[in-house]
């Protein structure tokens, strides 16, 4: 037999079935079709961007500069490709062309060779490269060198390479293409640097100030830098689990990373001493 007050609460029950099943249920999944629509017409958009857009890549003979030739060029860029090994980048353009994995119009990649330590060559091949398509739309600063060792046994000479090479060389060379996108009130410069720059890492002293290791292999990173610069993204980690977590670790309990990060200190130098 039904009481009096559960009576009483079933017209309460039904009235909150009907707006659930009336208007909640539909709202959301409207919610849901305006959010895939927005991600759709993004990555039209950022297809569309790509697309015949003129993309200088630094260090494109190896490793994520490579990747990222490949990718860029399969999107639809016009590439120009930088390097210090005309051989190489001569490869990589017969490597580019010869391949038909792709459903855009591909355009032949124009190379530079230039050395990024030298300040006069990054003048010249700046220049040389504006006379390729007339103009940049997109300059990816990606070439850099590697070191490892302690602070103790890293001369200044090698310090004083990495930094030309990682962080003068690149300064130099946005520095003399800037005007031009700024002449034309458009440009978008991508600078490809290191999670070590948001944290220490044991004997990386020299090299982890200036430039990149996402700890991912190039073809995964090439990937996500292509869609980072198509959705116009301002600031992306690209790295795996541990390492995106020891940058939220560095920032909120310092004292635990400083300590992980000692320990690590001492395992490696007893481990190379040994």
């Amino acid at each position: 037999m039904v009481s009096p007050a559960t009576r009483k609460s079933l017209p309460k029950v039904k009235a909150m079935d009907f707006i659930t099943s009336t208007a909640i249920l539909p709202l959301l999944f409207g919610c849901l079709g305006v959010f895939g629509l927005f991600r759709l017409l993004q990555w039209v958009r950022g297809k569309a961007y790509l697309r015949n857009a003129v993309v200088v890549i630094t260090g494109a003979t190896s490793g994520l500069g490579k990747e990222c030739a490949k990718v860029f060029y399969a999107a639809g860029a016009k590439l120009v490709l930088c390097g210090r090994n005309g051989g190489a980048l001569e490869e990589l353009i017969r490597e580019l062309t010869a391949s038909h994995a792709t459903k855009v119009q591909t355009h032949k990649p124009y190379l530079v060779t230039f050395d990024l330590t030298d300040s006069g060559a990054i003048v010249a091949a700046a220049a040389e490269i504006l006379q390729c398509f007339g103009y940049v739309d997109i300059l990816v600063n990606n070439a850099g060198i590697s070191y490892r060792g302690t602070i103790m046994d890293t001369t200044v000479d090698v310090d004083k390479r990495v930094m030309e090479t990682n962080y003068f060389g690149p300064v130099a060379l946005t520095k003399a293409l800037l005007p031009s996108m700024i002449k034309r009130r458009q440009g978008h410069i991508v600078a490809i640097s290191s999670i070590q720059g948001k944290m220490s890492i044991p004997f990386r002293s020299a090299f982890m100030d200036t430039t990149t290791a996402q700890g991912r292999s190039p073809v995964e990173v090439a990937q996500d830098v292509l869609a980072a610069v198509g959705k116009k993204k301002k600031d992306v980690i690209l790295a795996d689990l541990l390492p995106s977590l020891a940058v939220y670790l560095r920032t909120l309990a310092p004292g635990l990373f400083f300590s992980l990060m000692a320990s690590r200190a001492r395992k490696e130098r007893k481990s190379k001493n040994s």
